[in-house]
């Protein structure tokens, strides 16, 4: 009698689906085969076998169905490929899924089952997830198997990370090998219970990163908050299991986490509007994510040097220090003594490796402190969770993989000896007699101070004086940039009065000059010419804009010289000169190999987006090209040559001149043509220097046969034919690199698209060159082919370390 109703209760299935389509259940009397699918119930997700590369091999996975770029988000059978169609995805009994080989019948994968059912039946939920059920019981506590509890690469909304100590079922995400093979790879995301959980990225078992703790709002080394999150994360603790749930809060925006076969955890979201999946997060983010980079009681911050010592506390192995061997970290420069310790604050930082910490559900700070003092072995604590202000977190060994987060940073309480707090109220006090016993040298000193102030005074008046007299050109623009001021005699003597063999070049601006100050400091001086009209409107530009600017990536002004009737900027000086002087060089270039053409690339990628996205100002530099990339000793990339730069304000996005001036070859169409520019435009002409630097030709002037295609043109019809890699400078033959180069040209060809809303802004841009997923097609870029088009020959600005005569076009009227 069960089996009658058991089998008309399967049958009753099969005539539901076959009546209504509802093809997100399948039965014990059904089977999947390759090339048939299975869909749930809202359309969003499908399952069925798929093929990856040129390999014959077949899997079953999951994908979202309406989203024309698959991303597979999960793989059954990614260590158990089929060698080839002929597959059959089937639900047996008592209740588990099981993968066939049909023409031998051997069973390649299956599921596992906690128990014995009637009526099991597979359905694809509408959250991604694929369950094994009794057909009569859809409550998720019953579920037999789920997909959900096995993840590969990839966590959609509603996937727990973490750990269940009743079922002993721990969830973590996989890499691939490689983009076309799915098999387990070498990193692994995890949430760590150990101590205080945390999540980390390994590599076997070598742990690479951590984003941890949790501080109630998010993880203190996680991305920065954003106010257009399309997700929610909660840490979940109790005494059966501990695990990291998102939560979408819009269900019409699709967001994934992966991690991938580089060892990154990224965050995808869809954008339907450009059909594409743009990257939303990207971990590690920088050599400051380096797991316990710096050592214990340092903290590391991105700017040079990476790690110093918390404050109170001296380098460990002070010799290492000095090699920059930074590893063995710090110590406390007065011994601990138990009693009579003290805690000082430190703020702004990524809280410390929480695997030999306690969490203790208490309610003050003073509470937190109080229980950190009854223990000697207790060496920092923090009020954890922020949300509520409640719960303590207390650690019981040195304090290491700490990281400067002036914005998102915790802050963290830290023993210390009680010298330490002695020496700070020694300090806020002051000595006493020592102020008596100066009294009287003070007069003295005071009356010097002020005959030395007035002076200096009444010159810089003079100076200020000098520039209103030149204010019908430059306005207050030094005044508003508060640019430093050379003395004249000090630039004579650093430029040895500006002897012809310290010249380095000369363009619109005038002539550029190495110096050498007294302190052995190196510069580059330019002289501004006393007839150029456009000299002055470029120096105007550059202490507008530049003087405002502090990125690593761009040239660094160190100030002016206005006295009498010179005019001078004065930049850092760049050994390497210009990119274009050793990129086209025959000789030279082979001094750029693929990791430094790769680094430069990403190098003014990033300079870029600090002008457009991150300064205090949104800047369009307007004349980006090799000649305006300066090297440093290292050759990483310096924009320079702010000369023709442009200031947007408030919500501007876009603007147009009728004075069009610019570099041929790196001009995009609406710029040329119409006198229409945005961050866009910067964005055609990077595409340009990507693909330049990548094949180590120029765009202006490169004819391939007699197809009349310049370089765009050539690489656009290569990558039409899947044949990028002849691209390549002939000179970088390194096959590891190979799919970083193809790549690279790929986002090369986005940038310079002909139209600009085709065009991926620098943050999309950045995120797409070091990171792998899929990227959109390429369409025609702007003006691929060779044209006559009228030039006019003229010195083209200069920038800080060299100066070379390029064709530039110049029109009045934008057509």
């Amino acid at each position: 009698m069960k089996t009658l109703q058991r089998g008309l209760s399967l049958a009753l299935l099969f005539v539901i689906q076959t009546t209504f389509g509802a093809t997100d259940i399948v039965t014990t009397i059904q089977m999947i085969r390759d090339g048939e699918t299975m869909v749930s119930s809202d359309g969003a997700f499908e399952l069925g076998f798929f093929g990856t590369g040129k390999s014959t091999n077949r899997y079953v996975g999951l994908w979202y169905r309406n989203i024309k770029v698959r991303r597979v988000v999960w793989v059954a059978n990614r260590e158990a490929p089929l060698t080839g169609p002929g597959g059959v995805l089937k639900v047996v009994e008592p209740g588990f899924l099981v993968l066939l080989n049909d023409t031998t019948g051997t069973a390649v994968w299956s599921s596992k089952k906690s128990r014995t059912v009637q009526n099991p039946i597979a359905q694809l939920l509408d959250s991604g997830n694929l369950v094994v059920r009794d057909a009569n019981d859809d409550r998720p506590e019953n579920f037999l198997w789920q997909s959900f509890d096995h993840p590969t690469d990839t966590r959609l909304p509603g996937m727990k990370l973490g750990r269940n100590y009743v079922t002993g079922i721990e969830t973590y995400l996989t890499s691939w090998k490689s983009d076309d093979d799915p098999s387990p790879g070498d990193f692994i995301t995890q949430l760590d219970p150990t101590g205080y959980p945390q999540v980390l990225l390994k590599k076997d078992t070598k742990i690479q990163f951590r984003l941890g703790p949790w501080n109630g709002f998010g993880f203190s080394g996680g991305p920065e908050e954003r106010k257009d999150a399309t997700y929610m994360l909660r840490l979940v603790m109790t005494e059966k299991e501990v695990y990291l749930l998102e939560e979408s809060i819009s269900t019409s925006v699709i967001t994934v986490a992966v991690v991938n076969q580089s060892g990154y955890v990224q965050r995808w979201t869809w954008v339907s509007a450009t059909q594409s999946w743009v990257m939303y997060a990207n971990l590690p983010a920088d050599s400051c994510d380096q797991y316990k980079l710096c050592g214990a009681y340092a903290t590391c911050t991105t700017a040079s040097p990476f790690c110093r010592c918390l404050d109170r506390f001296v380098p460990k192995d002070p010799e290492g220090w000095t090699r920059s061997d930074r590893s063995n970290g710090c110590i406390r420069r007065s011994n601990l003594s138990c009693q009579g310790d003290i805690f000082l604050k430190y703020s702004g930082i990524q809280l410390p490796d929480s695997r030999n910490s306690r969490y203790v559900k208490i309610s003050t700070l003073e509470d937190c402190k109080a229980e950190c003092l009854k223990d000697c072995s207790c060496m920092a604590y923090t009020q954890l969770d922020r949300s509520k202000g409640t719960g303590c977190l207390f650690w019981f060994e040195d304090l290491s993989d700490m990281k400067d987060r002036p914005k998102q940073g915790d802050d963290i309480y830290i023993r210390m000896s009680f010298s330490e707090e002695a020496e700070t109220v020694a300090n806020s006090k002051g000595r006493k007699t020592d102020i008596t016993v100066a009294t009287s040298l003070t007069s003295v000193v005071i009356i010097i101070l002020i005959s030395l102030s007035l002076f200096l005074y009444i010159r810089k008046r003079l100076n200020y004086q000098n520039l209103r007299r030149k204010g019908q050109h430059l306005g207050s623009s030094e005044k508003n940039s508060e640019l430093p001021l050379f003395g004249l005699s000090v630039i004579l003597r650093a430029t040895d009065h500006f002897s012809i063999d310290n010249k380095l070049g000369e363009g619109g601006f005038g002539p550029v000059y190495k110096g050498i100050l007294e302190h052995g400091q190196e510069i580059a001086v330019k002289r501004l010419s006393k007839d150029s009209m456009q000299g002055l409107d470029e120096f105007k530009n550059e202490i507008i804009f530049i003087s405002k600017l502090r990125h690593r990536n761009l040239v660094r002004l160190l100030g002016g010289c206005i006295q009498g009737d010179e005019n001078m900027l004065i930049y850092e000086y760049m050994p390497n000169k210009s990119l274009d002087m050793i990129l086209f060089d025959q000789t030279k270039n082979m001094l750029l190999d693929w990791q430094k053409r790769f680094n430069i690339i990403n190098g003014i990628a990033r300079g870029l987006l600090y002008l457009h996205q991150d300064s205090q100002l949104q800047i369009i530099h307007r004349d980006l090209k090799t000649s305006n990339i300066l090297l440093d000793s290292d050759m990483n990339p310096k924009i320079s040559d702010f000369g023709m730069a442009r200031c947007f304000q408030g919500t501007e996005t876009e603007a147009k001149t009728r004075r069009v001036v610019g570099t041929y070859g790196y001009m995009p169409p609406e710029y040329a043509i119409d006198g229409l520019f945005s961050t866009k435009s910067d964005v055609f002409s990077f595409g340009v220097i990507v693909l330049e630097i990548v094949s180590g030709m120029r765009n202006r002037g490169f004819s391939h046969n007699a197809d009349n295609l310049n370089l765009l043109g050539h690489a656009w019809t290569l990558y039409k034919e899947g044949r990028s890699l002849e691209l390549v400078d002939p000179g970088l033959a390194e096959p590891y690199y190979f799919s970083e180069m193809r790549r690279t040209i790929h986002v090369g060809l986005l940038c310079a698209q002909k139209k600009p809303e085709d065009r991926p802004s620098m943050s999309t841009a950045v995120f797409m060159l070091i990171n792998e997923g899929v990227l959109p097609e390429a369409k025609q870029p702007g003006f691929f082919t060779e044209r006559e088009v009228t030039v006019t020959q003229r010195p083209s600005s200069t920038n800080a370390a060299n100066a070379t005569n390029e064709i530039t076009i110049t029109m009045l009227e934008g057509r």
